[in-house]
C-alpha cells in the first residue's frame, strides 16, 4: 500500500485543499485592503495606521484570527476523516470539511463587515470604558438608580417566548470585579420545566444612572435521549466573560440618559461576546411609529407606555451578522419586550413582583 493511501489522500490532494483555502481567504483580505485604502496616496505604515484607526485595526486583527481558526477547524476535520475506514464515508467527510471551510471563510468576511459597520457608528478610538470605582455606587444602595433598568435586590421578572420560560432575579449578593461592586442577577431558561441555561450576570450601577455589564458566568445544559436518569448535562460555557480577565472589558448595558442615535458596546470579549445597542426612541407609545409597533402586543404597550416615555433600543452583535432585536423598556419596570424584526418571535414579560402593574400584565 502506498504511503499516500495510508494517510487518506495523495500529496496532490493536500496541496489542492490548501490552495482552495488560499483562494477563499485571499480575496477577502484583498477586499479589506481595498476598503481601508480607497485612495492610493502613500499608504501609512501599520503602526501609523493603527494609531489613527484603533477600531478598524482591531477588526483587521480579529479577521485574521477568524481565518486562521477556520483553517485550523478544516485540518482538524481532515484528521477525523483520515481515520474513517469506509472510503465512501471518508469522501463524504472530506466533502463536508471543504464545505465548512468555504462557509467559515464567508462568515469571517460577514463578521468583519459587521465590525466595520460598528466602527463607523462608535468611532475609531480605543475601547477604554470608564470602570473607575469612584464613578460607581454600591448597587444595593445606589444614589441614582436607573428607572428603566431597576436592579433592586429581590426584583424578579418572568419572560416567555411561547417555548421557553425565563426567570430573572436580582440576588442579595455582590461580586467585586477590579474593585467595583457588581450585583449578581440570576437568569435561568427553562424548556418544558427543565433548565437549559443558567447564568449569573454581574451588573454595576454608575453614579450617573448608567448600568454597566461586568460579565457573566453562563452554562448551557442538554438532556440526551437514552440516558437514565434524564439529568441535564452541561454542554457549553460559550459567552462567559469577566471584565479584567483575558482582555475582557465591561460594557454599558443601559445608559443613564438615553439619547436617540447613541450607539454603545454592551460587552467586550473579542470573538466571544461583542453585543452592542443603538437607542431608537425615548418617547415610545403604541400607534405612533409603525416600524417600532411591529410585533408589539397593543395591550402590553398601552399598559406600560401610555405616558409616551418608553425607551426602545436595537441590540445586535457583529458575531451574528443580520441578527437584530428591538428591546422595549418601561419606566419603573425595565425590560418588557424583545421583538425580532427580521424573523418571527418575541420574548414578553409575563410576570414581575415589584410594581403595581405587574398584576395586570397581559399574557401572550
Amino acid at each position: 500500500m502506498r504511503t499516500s493511501d495510508r494517510i487518506g489522500g495523495s500529496a496532490l490532494t493536500r496541496c489542492l485543499a490548501m490552495l482552495a483555502f488560499a483562494l477563499l481567504v485571499l480575496p477577502a483580505g484583498e477586499a479589506l485592503a481595498k476598503k481601508k485604502n480607497k485612495t492610493k496616496a502613500k499608504p501609512a505604515p501599520e503602526a501609523q495606521r493603527e494609531s489613527r484607526e484603533y477600531c478598524s485595526a482591531t477588526t483587521h486583527a480579529l479577521f485574521s484570527a477568524c481565518r486562521n481558526e477556520t483553517q485550523d477547524d478544516y485540518f482538524v476535520a481532515r484528521a477525523i476523516c483520515i481515520n474513517t475506514s469506509d472510503s465512501e464515508e471518508r469522501e463524504g467527510c472530506l466533502d463536508d470539511a471543504k464545505e465548512s471551510l468555504e462557509d467559515g471563510a464567508e462568515e469571517c468576511v460577514e463578521v468583519r463587515d459587521a465590525r466595520d459597520d460598528l466602527c463607523d457608528r462608535i468611532g475609531e478610538g480605543r475601547y477604554e470604558p470608564d470602570f473607575d470605582p469612584a464613578s460607581l455606587d454600591d448597587p444595593r444602595v445606589p444614589t441614582n438608580p436607573n428607572p428603566f433598568f431597576p436592579i433592586a435586590v429581590g426584583n424578579h421578572w418572568s419572560v416567555s417566548d411561547g417555548n421557553e420560560q425565563i426567570e430573572i432575579e436580582v440576588l442579595d449578593k455582590v461580586k467585586s470585579i477590579d474593585g467595583v461592586l457588581c450585583i449578581v442577577v440570576n437568569d435561568t431558561v427553562y424548556e418544558d420545566g427543565v433548565p437549559v441555561e443558567i447564568t449569573d450576570d454581574w451588573f454595576a450601577q454608575r453614579k450617573d444612572g448608567g448600568v454597566m455589564y461586568c460579565g457573566e458566568s453562563t452554562a448551557e445544559y442538554e438532556v440526551f435521549e437514552g440516558d437514565d436518569p434524564q439529568d441535564p448535562e452541561r454542554v457549553s460555557m460559550d459567552g462567559s466573560f469577566k471584565a479584567g480577565r483575558d482582555g475582557d472589558k465591561p460594557g454599558l448595558l443601559f445608559p443613564g440618559t438615553p439619547r436617540v442615535g447613541d450607539t454603545y458596546r454592551q460587552e467586550w470579549s473579542p470573538a466571544n461576546a461583542e453585543d452592542a445597542a443603538t437607542v431608537l426612541s425615548t418617547s415610545y407609545s403604541y400607534g405612533h411609529d409603525a416600524t417600532l409597533d411591529q410585533g408589539v402586543p397593543p395591550a402590553l404597550a398601552q399598559l406600560l407606555c401610555s405616558a409616551g416615555d418608553c425607551v426602545v433600543t436595537a441590540e445586535f452583535s457583529p458575531l451574528s451578522p443580520g441578527g437584530l432585536e428591538h428591546k422595549y423598556f418601561a419606566r419603573g419596570i425595565g425590560f418588557f419586550l424583545a421583538v425580532h424584526p427580521r424573523r418571527p418571535g418575541a420574548e414578553q414579560l409575563v410576570g414581575c413582583n415589584f410594581d403595581a402593574r405587574c398584576a395586570s400584565l397581559p399574557q401572550p
